[in-house]
């Protein structure tokens, strides 16, 4: 029997997970190795981090789903990948390490005909001095876990302006190589609006503070969107929307230190400069996991297989080369592996080709530029093509044919501006394609007949409706595969 191993249980890994099993029913065994025993729908985390959520709202076991669905779970972390198997057998596996109560540290080797990488991103709070919940002096919406801490660092903040103490909140990227930007932008937005629900937003003090280099370039070079008839830069949409809202904002900037009440940060012109807080919601930037791979002979070839940020090569291209001379024709499309024709990566797992905005760096030569985004929805429509491709393969194909470039995919976008049943707010947008074709549309990278933006109150309930309905998804409850990606 054909034995599939998915390493990751986020969007993409889960995804991909779900249709293997359902797709090749009992020609295969689909295995998934996860270090936690839960699935987090992370776009709900926002709402966890203002109190409006709990943690088991935006969770549910992984082992149960799984195991009504005939797929076997590993609640591990994958530490290497043998590809070519050792010395005494050439069949191809990886170690992973028990992460189960009871078994922490326990390692085992499982064998593979066909392996997904989908296991997101390393949460790298190291990389900035101070930065990040546990070690640091900041707060995240990353996992469910830091969200509710985050939750509860805003009802101490709300108890002390009702006592008549004003608060400084800084919210949005900790690092000058961030991405999800448009997480933080979802935070300060709700943060702003849940302070005017508990009637304390006259004692608050709000600033976003981002690597952007303009206001909505969200790591993706920014975009237009057609609103109200009129072709409007994201730039204008998104600082009118700060403005509405009394919020203030920094962009150009790399956050190099975190101290108590005290973010320190360098500029795109070379200043240094100190934002002072008495909360802090700063993402970290993302990097790969650790993976390491060894040939059958034991010797590292981790950097042929994976870039220098731990992120697997797949077919893009890789060459380097300047922002002029970028295409969208660099970015891969079926996600197979550059050195094994029987391992894929999905999601934040892969290794883009280079970022979708500008790279910038200031006179020290620190960058200052959005990485690019690969969450959400393009996770799961890169995990289900990579699921389409592993079984054509497992049937006789001599080669991945289902594709999901970013450069060839849109993206919805739903990202709440407050939730309220009555005055909530969310704005829709949809953008085509996600890396801009400046081959195919000229003036301004994607197609302004599938590129649009709205703000209003039927956003925030289309938010709502998406949460359970993805949640539902999730959970392979019956119907599941008619729910879109």
């Amino acid at each position: 029997m054909t034995r599939v191993v998915v390493l990751g249980a986020g969007v993409a890994g889960h995804t991909a997970a779900a249709f293997l099993k359902q797709w090749l029913g009992r020609e295969a065994e689909v295995v998934v190795v996860s270090p936690k025993p839960t699935y987090n729908w992370i776009p709900s985390n926002i709402w966890v981090g203002v109190g409006l959520m709990q943690p088991k709202q935006v969770t549910f076991a992984l082992e149960p789903v799984y195991r009504r669905a005939g797929i076997v779970f590993e609640q591990a972390r994958a530490l290497a990948l043998h590809p070519d198997g050792n010395a005494s057998d050439p069949a191809p596996y990886v170690v992973i390490e028990s992460t189960l109560a009871g078994h922490e540290g326990e390692r085992k080797e499982v064998r593979y005909d066909y392996l997904v990488n989908a296991t997101g991103p390393k949460l790298n709070f190291g990389a900035t001095e101070g930065l990040g919940p546990d070690a640091g002096n900041s707060l995240s919406v990353c996992t469910e876990h830091h969200a509710q801490q985050a939750a509860r660092a805003l009802d101490a903040a709300v108890e002390r302006m009702k006592r008549g103490e004003r608060q400084r909140f800084l919210v949005g990227t900790g690092h000058g190589g961030c991405t999800c930007q448009g997480a933080a932008f979802e935070y300060i937005v709700n943060l702003e609006f849940e302070l005017r629900a508990r009637k304390v937003r006259h004692m608050a003090d709000i600033t976003w503070i981002s690597n952007e280099y303009e206001m909505g370039d969200f790591g993706m070079g920014g975009m237009h969107v057609r609103m109200g008839g009129y072709v409007t830069p994201s730039k204008i949409f998104t600082e009118s929307l700060f403005a509405e809202r009394g919020l203030r904002w920094i962009t150009r900037a790399a956050v190099q230190k975190v101290e108590p009440g005290r973010a320190h940060y360098v500029t795109l012109d070379g200043e240094e400069k100190t934002a002072e807080f008495d909360f802090a919601m700063l993402l970290p930037p993302f990097s790969g996991v650790g993976l390491q791979a060894f040939d059958r002979a034991g010797a590292d070839i981790t950097s042929r297989m994976f870039a220098p940020s731990g992120f697997m090569r797949v077919d893009a291209d890789y060459t380097a080369k300047p922002y002029e001379q970028w295409r969208a024709a660099d970015w891969p499309r079926t996600y197979q592996s550059v050195t094994h024709r029987n391992i894929f990566a999905a999601g934040i797992a892969f290794a883009p080709p280079h970022a979708i905005s500008r790279p910038r760096q200031n006179p020290a030569g620190t960058l200052i530029a959005p990485a690019p985004p690969r969450t959400g929805m393009p996770s799961a429509m890169i995990g289900k093509a990579v699921a389409h491709n592993i079984v054509d393969l497992v049937r006789g194909a001599d080669r991945p044919k289902h594709t999901a470039s970013m450069a060839e995919m849109g993206a919805a976008c739903v990202a709440s501006a407050g939730a309220n049943p009555f005055t909530g707010t969310a704005a829709s947008m949809t953008v085509f394609p996600i890396v801009p074709d400046f081959d195919k549309y000229p003036e301004y990278g994607r197609d302004l007949d599938l590129t649009f933006g709205e703000i209003g109150l039927a956003g925030h309930w289309i938010k709502i409706i998406l949460h359970h309905m993805f949640l539902y998804k999730a959970r392979l409850n019956p119907g599941w595969t008619l729910i879109p990606e």
